[in-house]
C-alpha cells in the first residue's frame, strides 16, 4: 500500500456562497477525567481488535482500489484535532488522484471527482476504517465532531463565528451530525449538533451514537438523539 499527502491549500471551494453569519457559543466545558479514561480505555481495546479482524478485508479494499483507478489506495492528510493540534488522518482513497489540483474543495452530492468504486465505499463509509488507527494511537476517538483540515476552520470560522468550538474535544470517527445528516449536512448546521455534542457528551451518549451510527450507514435513515 501507498500513502500520499494531499498539499495544503488556503484556496478553499465551498458549493454555496456564504450570505448569512451565525453566532456559536460555548462556554467553559465540564471537566469528565473518568469519562475520559474510560472512552481512552475503550477507543484502544476497540480499535485495536477491529483492526486485527478488519485486516484482511481492508487489504482486498486497497488492491481493488489500486486496480480500478489511477493512484494510491491511501492517503494522508493533516487535520485538526483536539486544541487545534494537527495530526495526520489515514483514508482509503476515494477520488482521482487530481482532485483538487486547483485548491481544497467541500464535497458534494455527486461529485464527479469520486470514483466509482469510491462512490461504494462512501456509501457504506468503508472509505474511514483506516482511521482505527487514528483511534487507537489517540488522535481520534469512536465519537466526537469530524475532523476538518485548518484551511476549512479558517473558511468557517469567518461566517460561523465560534466554529472552532469544535476542537474542545477529540475528533471522532462519527456523532451527533453524522446521525442526524450525513457529511453532505452544511456546516452551520453540523456546529450546532457538535456543540451539543459537547455539552451533552457521556458514555451513555457514545453508546447510542455508535448503535444510531451502524443504523444510518444500513438504512440510510437519519435521526436525532
Amino acid at each position: 500500500m501507498k500513502y500520499v499527502e494531499k498539499v495544503q491549500s488556503t484556496q478553499v471551494k465551498l458549493p454555496y456562497e456564504n450570505t448569512k453569519e451565525y453566532y456559536i457559543k460555548l462556554e467553559d466545558i465540564e471537566e469528565k477525567p473518568t469519562y475520559n479514561i474510560v472512552k481512552r480505555v475503550f477507543d484502544f481495546f476497540v480499535s485495536l481488535l477491529a483492526l486485527i479482524v478488519l485486516l484482511i478485508p481492508m487489504c482486498i479494499v486497497a488492491i481493488v482500489i489500486r486496480c480500478t483507478s489511477k493512484g494510491p489506495a491511501l492517503y494522508i492528510q493533516d487535520r485538526l484535532g483536539v486544541n487545534g493540534k494537527t495530526f495526520r488522518v489515514v483514508k482509503f482513497r476515494t477520488m482521482c488522484v487530481d482532485a483538487e489540483e486547483n485548491g481544497a474543495q467541500w464535497s458534494e452530492e455527486d461529485d464527479p471527482r469520486v470514483t466509482k468504486v469510491g462512490k461504494f465505499l462512501r456509501r457504506f463509509h468503508i472509505d474511514e476504517l483506516p482511521q482505527l488507527w487514528n483511534i487507537l494511537v489517540g488522535d481520534m476517538s469512536f465519537v466526537g465532531p469530524r475532523p476538518e483540515r485548518e484551511c476549512f476552520y479558517d473558511a468557517f470560522e469567518t461566517y460561523i463565528h465560534g466554529f472552532n468550538a469544535r476542537l474542545k474535544v477529540k475528533p471522532g470517527l462519527t456523532g451527533l451530525a453524522q446521525i442526524a445528516g450525513g457529511a453532505l449536512m452544511p456546516p452551520e448546521e453540523k456546529i450546532v449538533y457538535d456543540v451539543d455534542y459537547i455539552k451533552r457528551r457521556s458514555i451513555l451518549l457514545d453508546i447510542k451514537i455508535l448503535f444510531k451510527t451502524v443504523e444510518t450507514v444500513i438504512a440510510r435513515r437519519y435521526t436525532s438523539i
